[in-house]
């Protein structure tokens, strides 16, 4: 099967409500999500014109729109936090998730909010978030076709 993956990269903040350890505080990172989607064809013979799955260009956007215009230069708190910490002002950059937004919780609402905007016939095959250079969630769409 061919998977075609787009790579982003993204600033958010984010604070962790209930957490013990030093990620209860607001604090940023450098996020880099790596986005494969695939049409679950095995590969085996060429594609025929104009020969792609799927225009990167097109993944581009529909990342861009879906994920990256809501979460690039925000802090993103939970619903928890917010009622639990009145002071944090409400300014244009805040998104309140409904979840904690760890890099597991971040993963479902973008695998739901990216496999809601592609085209009928490609389908998500898989996310990667990088929180910093070395730690990463992943979700893979094992069960495709």
């Amino acid at each position: 099967m061919i998977q075609l993956t787009k790579i982003f990269h993204f600033e958010m903040a984010h604070a962790l409500f209930g957490y013990k350890g030093a990620c209860k505080n607001i604090h940023g990172h450098s996020y880099e999500l790596h986005v494969s989607v695939t049409s679950g064809k095995v590969g085996d013979e060429y594609i025929p014109a104009d020969g792609i799955i799927f225009d990167f260009k097109e993944l581009k956007r529909i990342v861009c729109t879906t994920i990256i215009d809501k979460f690039d230069h925000r802090l993103v708190l939970s619903g928890n936090y917010i009622e639990k910490n009145p002071p944090v002002p409400f300014m244009d950059n805040i998104c309140i998730l409904d979840a904690e937004p760890t890099a597991e919780n971040l993963l479902i609402f973008m695998k739901k909010n990216i496999s809601a905007a592609l085209p009928a016939g490609i389908k998500l095959a898989g996310l990667k978030l990088y929180e910093t250079k070395d730690s990463y969630a992943e979700w893979s769409n094992y069960n495709i076709y």
